[in-house]
């Protein structure tokens, strides 16, 4: 009996000891978990505002804003409120309404018209125009920047991307690595002052929302590694970037080969927007079609001889603005290597090359209205005059999934066609 008795006071005991341990425990339990969940809001709260500051910052006060029927926002803003002031080096900076000198010394307006190309525009025109002394800029929105891998991130490119022909050198190697590929021509062994060229416009298909097609220009100086300099023009579809398919006009800029400095269009300080017509960023509008009406745009890139200043034109009378000398080390001399060309990504995500298409998606061997071309390739020399390149190269990685083929003629000048489907029978 008392047996009994000690063992129901030693449960009692037990029973106490672990209801009072509950007593205590499921409060501080309690506590943890709204502080984590407190945290974690704080943190999602912080990368709102951040996303939020990084807007404000790229999405300057409008004076007129047009609705364009893809979906974009195009902003006009006057060009003295554009980003680019931002940048340490142009505090100060006064605006370069005007270029000293244009490369032949033709005059701003004149016109060539070419037997195969047909009048482009960009597609926010339908709806509108910005009114002088602004300057058109694509609104940026929060999902934009949430596509990024970081706010730090977005607007740059990714990985080094520049291809550099010369097998003795390392610069392909890690291109293989990274997944980007290219069909390009080039010239090196001078000093260069600008290039030119008409590009053949098309919507290629891309297979991961990560991947991109692009077509462009280069234009080089510095070593291939931690200092490189680069401008870059073209079109490009980035499903990434604009959260879309469509074919769209850009820039890019970087002053160490794509570590901190540059980035696309006017997504950070530095280039200078000067026209109020063109926007960096928007859709190009009308496209190329299999076997049907071609459209190409023009794009020219010069080093002002006077201010140093390198300056961008669209078309035959939209110069656009300019990359000021003071954002470079090596361009503020001269380039060193021009290229012209396509590229893109291949995240192999399946274990197979990307089906993502460069240029119109099909082989140079098919020729005008099939395969995508630039025509009339030209280099500035040192006389500021727009010339013939000397001795141009050719360079891809994979030639079974895009491929380039150089040829002259006429009207064409120095001219290629390029790019491929990606993966096929010969690219598995």
């Amino acid at each position: 009996m008392l047996l009994d008795w000690n063992w129901k006071v030693t449960m009692g005991k037990v029973v106490l000891f672990f209801g009072l341990l509950l007593v205590l425990l499921v409060p501080l339990a309690c506590a943890a978990r709204a502080t984590a969940v407190s945290g974690n809001g704080s943190s999602i709260s912080g990368q709102k505002l951040e996303v939020q500051k990084h807007l404000k910052n790229l999405n300057r006060p409008p004076v007129k804003s047009i609705k364009s029927p893809d979906g974009d926002i195009i902003d006009c803003v006057h060009v003295s409120h554009q980003p680019a002031f931002d940048h340490p080096d142009l505090k100060n900076h006064k605006i370069q309404m005007r270029p000293n000198f244009h490369p032949e010394g033709r005059t701003f307006g004149e016109s060539k018209v070419s037997s195969n190309s047909k009048p482009i525009t960009q597609l926010w025109h339908t709806n509108g125009r910005c009114p002088e002394g602004t300057i058109p800029v694509r609104r940026t929105k929060t999902n934009d920047i949430l596509r990024a891998s970081s706010i730090q991130q977005f607007g740059k490119k990714k990985q080094m991307s520049i291809p550099q022909p010369k097998p003795a050198k390392p610069l392909p190697d890690l291109i293989s690595q990274s997944g980007h590929q290219h069909a390009i021509v080039y010239v090196e062994g001078d000093k260069y002052y600008g290039a030119k060229a008409t590009i053949n416009v098309w919507d290629p298909k891309i297979q991961q929302p990560n991947e991109f097609s692009l077509s462009q220009m280069w234009i080089l100086s510095g070593s291939f590694g931690q200092d490189l300099n680069s401008i870059e023009a073209g079109w490009q579809v980035s499903p990434d970037l604009y959260g879309d398919n469509n074919t769209r006009l850009f820039t890019y800029w970087t002053s160490d080969a794509y570590q901190a400095t540059g980035c696309y269009n006017l997504l950070c300080s530095g280039f200078i927007q000067i026209n109020s017509d063109i926007a960096l960023g928007a859709s190009i509008y009308p496209l190329s079609k299999f076997g049907s009406s071609q459209f190409d745009i023009s794009i020219l890139v010069w080093k002002d001889p006077k201010e140093g200043n390198w300056w961008m034109q669209f078309g035959n009378d939209h110069v656009l603005g300019y990359w000021p000398a003071p954002l470079f080390s090596y361009l503020s001399d001269s380039a060193s290597m021009i290229e012209w060309g396509g590229e893109v990504v291949n995240s192999e995500s399946d274990g197979q090359h990307t089906s993502t298409q460069m240029g119109s998606g099909h082989f140079p061997e098919e020729g005008f209205g099939k395969s995508s071309y630039f025509k009339n390739i030209q280099i500035v020399d040192g006389d500021n005059k727009l010339r013939a390149p000397k001795d141009l190269g050719t360079y891809t990685e994979q030639d079974s999934c895009y491929n380039v083929k150089t040829g002259n003629a006429g009207d064409w000048g120095n001219y290629f066609y390029y790019g491929g489907p990606g993966r096929n029978p010969n690219c598995p």
